[in-house]
């Protein structure tokens, strides 16, 4: 049951993808890449910040035995493909856009990269290279997401609300394989215990906070950074936790995702009344 249910979770992330691409146009693309002070603050938010803090948690805490490994997997695996361009009702569509993209392109690096650093320290996850990172992009990110843009085109009248109605939808869904997939190994989060969750609740509110403080000085890219910093690549940490023996790992991925999805909701809500209202005669630029 646990293999269905990470398979569900994958093809469930696949569709999600390819409805941010059918809301999402080529000019949203390279947005980030023409503002490279922003670029450079994003992926050194997402990248270096992010793991530093889990590696420091790992140091200090007194974690169960055998979660140290999740927290860390978590932690390299940037990319964010779940940040959809409908996340937030802010003007800052096409960053988030530019940023997910990017930041799941250079997971193929970076991730290999990292897990390279930890081996010795940790003793895991030493065998992966860019070569194991880059089909897991392709299959699960680029390709969804080429799909999704290729239908924009005969779908244009009705793609933004067909793009909103899926996202809605398939979140709902992927919340609930979640769970299931937490019920179904409930002895494992037990075994863990409850210091391990507060740990990744922790964790969310560091990575939120390292997204806030380092997004610039425009209030919609310091949310939309915090919550891509929050949030991980599933595809890539399932990859990495299956290089650890037993599902234990991929169980406490799976719990982290419901975790981080709790814990950004106030920081959401919160950003989003503190949101100044569009003005109706001043229409966006932010997007190109």
């Amino acid at each position: 049951m646990t293999h269905s249910l990470i398979l569900t979770l994958k093809i469930l992330v696949a569709v999600l993808i390819a409805a941010v691409g059918l809301g999402s146009t080529a000019a949203d693309l390279t947005y980030l890449w023409r503002r490279p002070r922003l670029l450079l603050r994003s992926l050194l938010a997402m990248y270096l910040l992010v793991p530093l803090l889990a590696i420091g948690m790992v140091a200090v805490l007194p974690l169960p035995p055998g979660t140290e490994i999740a927290l860390l997997v978590l932690a390299i695996s940037a990319g964010a493909p779940l940040v959809p361009r409908k996340l937030m009702p802010l003007d800052n569509d096409a960053y988030i856009f530019s940023l997910v993209v990017t930041s799941s392109l250079l997971a193929i690096v970076t991730v290999p990269a990292w897990a390279a650093l930890l081996a010795p320290l940790y003793g895991r996850t030493s065998y992966l290279t860019p070569g194991h990172i880059a089909p897991v992009v392709a299959t699960s990110f680029l390709a969804p997401l080429a799909i999704g843009m290729v239908l924009r085109l005969p779908l244009r009248a009705v793609a933004e609300r067909l793009s909103e109605t899926i996202l809605k939808l398939g979140g709902a869904v992927l919340t609930l394989c979640g769970l299931a997939l937490l019920a179904a190994n409930g002895g494992l989060l037990l075994e863990a215990g409850w210091p391990f969750l507060a740990t990744l609740a922790v964790m969310t509110f560091g990575a939120l906070a390292i997204g806030h403080l380092t997004g610039g000085p425009e209030p919609e890219d310091r949310t939309a950074l915090a919550v891509c910093c929050a949030t991980r690549h599933v595809g890539i940490a399932v990859l990495v936790a299956a290089s650890v023996p037993g599902p234990r790992t991929a169980v406490l991925v799976a719990a982290y995702i419901v975790v981080s999805a709790v814990v950004s909701i106030p920081y959401l809500r919160r950003r989003r009344r503190a949101a100044p209202a569009p003005s109706a005669d001043e229409p966006s630029t932010r997007c190109g």
